[in-house]
């Protein structure tokens, strides 16, 4: 079986021959430039009826915009095969037409079908749910609304767990399920690790400055232990999860300017800043009830080894005895 879209243009140009005297034209040349008029004709008013179908189902403006250029691109798709199949004769038989034509559609329309797969997985898989707060991308927010082509967050002002809402929305496409990484801060264990670090200066008693943020962190962090425990638990049945240690704990390193202890605890995603406002206002507290222990901040200091560093670590200067310098003080 052939197809042979213009056999009706073939009828028509004969009928103009023999009706205006055209003998000079060829019936092949004329049914040709017949069937390319009636193939734009037609392509367009294929695609005014479609964008009047889709106009009247939606008044989103970006919806309407996906849908034009989406449309726009399939109508072209469309309209270049016709016309290569009347002036070149490609894609005789219309099995090889019909394959083709399907390929070109989902070339131009494959934003929309990746979004669509991307809804069923959504649906299938479940990454996340309504209500969770993710981090997909550049974007991060809680999930308000979960459509066939997209998702809308609540945006967050921060990419960390802690951010509060912005009030704006982002319509991010579905297709980012495969395309980018999900994070997602309340699914699977409810809980998240959050780290506060405070670096005090070398002189300060750094291991009473310890003991203070783990008195501090026990009062503000504890209550969740058994909770999240039992969460651990829960979640330990389908992810491989597992945490030896639950209890909140500070690591001690050097940095360029002091020691820095990280108080490391567990926390609710959405309860982490007022966690770490009410840690700094009592460690700040603590502190102003303390001369030994200073915040350490990047400074610029001159330091004179021959006579302030350690007795036996000095450098030693011609004209001065560095083991002894400052010994009759």
């Amino acid at each position: 079986f052939t197809f042979t879209p213009y056999a009706t243009m073939d009828s028509i140009a004969w009928w103009l021959i023999e009706r205006l005297n055209l003998d000079q034209m060829e019936v092949e040349t004329l049914t040709k430039v017949l069937s390319t008029v009636a193939i734009l004709i037609g392509v367009n008013v294929a695609r005014w009826v479609a964008l009047r179908v889709v106009f009247r189902q939606t008044e989103d403006v970006r919806v309407r915009y996906t849908w034009r250029k989406s449309i726009g691109y399939a109508t072209t798709v469309l309209g270049a095969l016709l016309l290569a199949y009347v002036w070149f004769g490609l894609f005789d038989n219309l099995g090889t037409f019909l394959g083709l034509l399907s390929a070109g559609i989902a070339i131009a329309l494959q934003d929309l079908l990746i979004g669509f797969a991307g809804w069923v997985f959504i649906l299938w898989r479940h990454p996340f749910h309504t209500g969770d707060r993710i981090h997909v991308g550049d974007h991060m927010g809680d999930v308000i609304d979960v459509r066939m082509f997209q998702f809308t967050l609540l945006e967050t002002g921060t990419k960390g767990g802690s951010g509060q809402s912005t009030g704006r929305l982002i319509h991010v496409p579905n297709s980012s399920v495969f395309r980018q990484p999900i994070v997602n801060f309340t699914a699977g264990f409810p809980y998240i690790w959050n780290e506060v670090p405070v670096v005090v200066t070398f002189e300060s008693d750094w291991r009473a400055a310890k003991e203070i943020l783990v008195e501090i962190a026990e009062a503000h962090a504890t209550h969740l232990t058994a909770d999240a425990e039992r969460k651990v638990k829960a979640a330990a049945r389908e992810y491989l999860i597992f945490y030896a240690k639950l209890t909140p704990t500070v690591y001690m390193t050097v940095t360029d300017f002091g020691v820095q202890l990280t108080l490391r605890y567990i926390e609710a995603p959405r309860r982490v800043r007022g966690s770490e406002q009410a840690i700094w206002e009592a460690l700040l507290d603590a502190l102003a009830e303390r001369d030994d222990i200073d915040l350490a901040y990047p400074t610029y200091r001159t330091y004179f080894n021959a006579t302030e560093g350690k007795p036996g670590a000095r450098v030693d200067l011609p004209g001065l005895s560095t083991k002894n310098a400052g010994s009759d003080a």
